[in-house]
This record gives C-alpha cells, structure tokens and sequence, in this order.
C-alpha cells in the first residue's frame, strides 16, 4: 500500500503536467533551436497540436515548451470539444492560461448556433469566452449583429455589445451603444437606449427589456414606438411584431402626426393591421388648434382609427364623454371626431355651453370651418336655454336647430318644427341711493309658439326673433307668471356639470 501511495503521489502530478502542457502530434518537418536562452522548435507543414479537449492546426508554427507556449502562422484552425471551431490567419497560445488570441479573418464558431467575424479576438478557454476589439460581427440563422468590441459566452450563448452597435433583421434595423443577444433563443436585451426602424418605415427607441426575434415579441421598459402616423410614448410596451399589435402602460402619450392630435392614458392597445388604437385609463385627447386654442376630449376610452382613406378617419370616445374648448364646454355619453369634413358628432344626452348658451338635444354635430365653430346642428328635442341677470331661463325648443356662430358667439339660431320660445323682458331702473349700480327688473315674459323661426344674437344674447310661419305669440306680466309656465316642456338646466378645464384635461 505504501508503495501504491507513492506511485500515486509521483504519478498523479506528472499526469496534471502533462494535461497542461501542448503537445505536438505533427509537423512535417522539425528544427530546433535557442533564441535569448530560450529554446525554441519551429514545425513547418501540417501542424498539429493538442492540449486536453482543444487541437491547433496551422502551417507553421513557433513551439516554447519552457513557456508552453505556442505561435502559429497561416491557416490556423483550432477545434475546441464538439462545439467550438475557429480559424484565423495567426495564432498566439498561452498553455498555461490557456488563452488563445487569434488575428486577422477570425471566424469563431458556435457549431450549430453563431458565427463571430473579426481580426482581432481573445479566447479564453477556462471562462469559455470570446472577446473582440477593433469591430467584429456576430452572424446566426436571423440576425447580423456588428459593434466596435464585444464578447461571446459559450455556456450561456450570451453576446455582449458595445459602442456602434447595429442589428440587421430581414425585417428591421437596431442601432444602440449597449445590447446584448443570446444566439441560442434569438432574443434580444436592451441595456442603453436602442433605436429600431422597420422596413415599413416605423421606428421605435427602447430604454430596457427584451425582444424575442424568432416569435417577433417584447417586453420592454420605457421608450418610443413611431410610425409615419403616430408616435406613442409610454412606460412599459407588450409588442408582437408577427400578429402587428402592440400594448403600452403607464402615462401614454398618442401623436397623430397628420392631425395635431395627442391622446394621454394609463394604457394604449394598438393594432397596426386594422389602424385601430384604444387608450383608457384617465384618457383624454388634446387638439391643437389656431392661436394655441386647444379642444381637450375626455372619455372612458378613446378610439383612433387611422386609413388611408381620410374619409374613414376616426376618433371616437366612449362613455362619460366631456370637452373642453375657451369657447366651447360639453357632455355626452359618446362622441365621433371625422378629421375629413371637420366634423364632432355627440350621441346620448349630449349637452353643450357656449358663452351663456346652454344647447342640448337628442344628438348635437358641430361643423368646424378653419379650426373655429362655424355651425352647430340639434336634432330631436331640441334646446336653446340661457340665464339673465335676475335667474330668469331664456328657452328656445325645436324638433332642429341649426345654430350659426361668428367666432366665440353665437350669430343666429334656426329653428325648423315644432318652434317654441320663452324670453323675459327686463328694464333697468335708476340706481338707488345706495348703490351706484343700475338695477335690472322683470318686466314680463314673451312666449311665442311658432313652427319655424329664427333668432339672431348680439354678443351671445337673443337680440331679436323672425317668426316664418304663422305665430302665436303673448306676454305674460309678473304678476301673472306661474312656475308652470317659466319652463318649456322637457327643459333642464345643468349648468352645474358644466366641465372645467381640470376636470378635462387630466394630468
């Protein structure tokens, strides 16, 4: 047993020397000979040397057994287990840390998974990687990836890139200063920000997550998605490239780029095949209009549908509709916005105020002309109402109204069927001892029914009214009035709901 024991402790550190050391297994010819004390042998034709698992082919090559160390020179080909295959046009080993750094049309492949072109690569056999300076190129099944240094895992099949990176897919481009891809599952991580462009010419800048490049997906954190017609900003994207839809959460921010258009909300569900795009979650929607005199549109959702067919354009809003403009408020359960012929359309108990006005009906449709309010139709049930200075409601009730505005104001309203109209006359009186002020008083109230009419406005307060067909027309003095008789049937007044600005506009 002892003398077993001795063996093996003779032994066993022979055999470690010896899996360390390059071996030559041949060369066509040999000369040795001592260089500053340092003998050297030089093999000339069909190289061949291994060391452990890693065999070196070369033309020549320059052997230092003192240093193992080993420079070989022309077609260098080196085979490392039954995954790792390089060439190069020069070789310098180091047997000891096993370091080889190959130069000038390196090819290093991952059999089966990569290939990594460059002149300049180190490979470092105990940590399993690959490392490149001076610009080099990663090559699979999909993918281009170049950048000026980068290295290449070999257990986890993870490329690292850094400055000048660029990724070329058959369907898009990436350019960014960090990234790292994985050769095995295709799937691409965004450490630095990372601009996409497509081949449709849409683009998109990535601030961190992941791309999977086979199945054409993502999970990203914060950045930028931009095609020729709408740019969307958000924190977090779900994109699934293969079907064209795209997902965004947290503080969206939608541009229409062709409509001066920008929709915020929590999240946003985009789908680029249909041109549909739905944003909820606090959403409203800011038109920009002349003289920064922006409409602002808040809903529940809010729907744009892009074509190429500008008549097709759409955005609607969905559910506890409200806007807001300086010269316009209004409610509605949903609305239509058709970029094509300028044209709002509100559905479901709409109600609108301009100035003193309080406009509702049925359905209401505002025609814009040159971003400004240039008509407004009422159909069905329809109200024109106002308050006077002593809380009076001047009414105007029609089956439609066609109201006509000049600027802010409005100009005329056409009544068309069933007409009817309620306007109080007041006069001022001498102010009192006390007050400095004129003082208004009821004089009396106007009823008029008539089936059509028209009344025009001065300053957005009735001024005068043309009756077209046959009027009914009385005056009721004060004393007369009842309550029954100061509202038209089917009159309510809302002007507490009436929207602000911060109740619109909501961050």
């Amino acid at each position: 047993m002892k003398k077993i024991f001795l063996f093996l402790l003779f032994f066993i550190p022979l055999f470690t020397i010896a899996q360390k050391r390059v071996r030559i297994q041949h060369s066509d010819n040999f000369k040795g000979s001592i260089k500053d004390g340092v003998r050297i042998e030089r093999l000339i034709g069909h190289v061949h040397l291994i060391q452990n698992t890693t065999t070196i082919y070369c033309d020549s090559a320059w052997v230092y057994r003192s240093e193992n160390r080993v420079e070989g020179f022309g077609r260098v080909h080196i085979i490392d287990g039954d995954s790792v295959d390089c060439t190069s046009n020069g070789l310098s080993y180091d047997g000891n840390r096993r370091l080889a750094k190959l130069r000038r049309n390196v090819v290093f492949s991952k059999l089966g998974i990569a290939k990594l072109y460059t002149d300049n690569l180190d490979y470092d056999r105990p940590k399993g990687e690959a490392r490149y300076f001076n610009g080099g190129k990663l090559v699979d099944s999909i993918n281009t990836l170049t950048s000026s240094k980068g290295y290449y895992q070999l257990s986890s099949n993870l490329a690292s890139f850094k400055k000048n990176v660029e990724v070329v897919n058959p369907d898009y481009t990436m350019k960014s200063d960090t990234l790292q891809y994985n050769s095995k599952t295709k799937i691409v991580y965004f450490r630095d920000s990372t601009v996409l462009v497509d081949k449709e010419g849409g683009s998109a800048v990535y601030k961190s997550g992941t791309y999977n490049t086979v199945i054409k997906s993502s999970n990203l954190n914060k950045g930028v998605i931009e095609t020729p017609e709408f740019k969307i900003v958000g924190e977090k994207y779900f994109i699934d490239d293969a079907k064209k839809t795209y997902k965004s959460k947290g503080n969206v921010v939608m541009t229409s780029k062709e409509d001066n258009l920008i929709i915020y909300g929590d999240d946003i569900d985009y789908n680029k095949k249909k041109g549909i795009s739905k944003v909820y979650g606090h959403a409203f929607a800011a038109k920009v209009g002349d003289n920064q005199d922006t409409l602002y549109i808040s809903a529940d959702t809010l729907v744009s549908i892009e074509n190429k067919d500008t008549k097709k354009k759409r955005l609607l809003a969905y559910r506890h509709v409200k806007i807001f403009k300086s010269d316009l408020q209004g409610l509605a359960d949903s609305l239509a916005y058709s970029s094509a012929d300028s044209t709002i359309r509100f559905f479901k108990d709409p109600v609108l105020w301009a100035e003193e006005n309080q406009m509702t009906s049925d359905s209401i449709r505002i025609l814009l002309k040159k971003k400004k309010i240039d008509k407004l139709y009422l159909v069905g049930n329809s109200f024109v109402a106002s308050q006077d200075s002593m809380k009076n409601f001047n009414q105007i009730k029609g089956r439609k109204m066609t109201a006509n505005f000049d600027g802010k104001n409005i100009r005329s309203v056409i009544v068309q069927g069933n007409g009817e109209s309620i306007y109080y006359a007041l006069q001022k009186t001498e102010p009192k001892a006390d007050s400095l002020k004129a003082v208004s008083e009821t004089m009396g109230m106007n009823k008029i029914i008539c089936s059509n009419m028209k009344i025009n406005f001065v300053q957005g307060k009735v001024d005068n009214i043309t009756f077209l067909i046959k009027p009914d027309a009385s005056f009721i003095p004060p004393h007369e009035l009842k309550e029954d008789l100061k509202k038209l049937k089917g009159f309510s007044w809302r002007g507490e709901a009436r929207p602000s600005k911060k109740s619109v506009v909501l961050r």
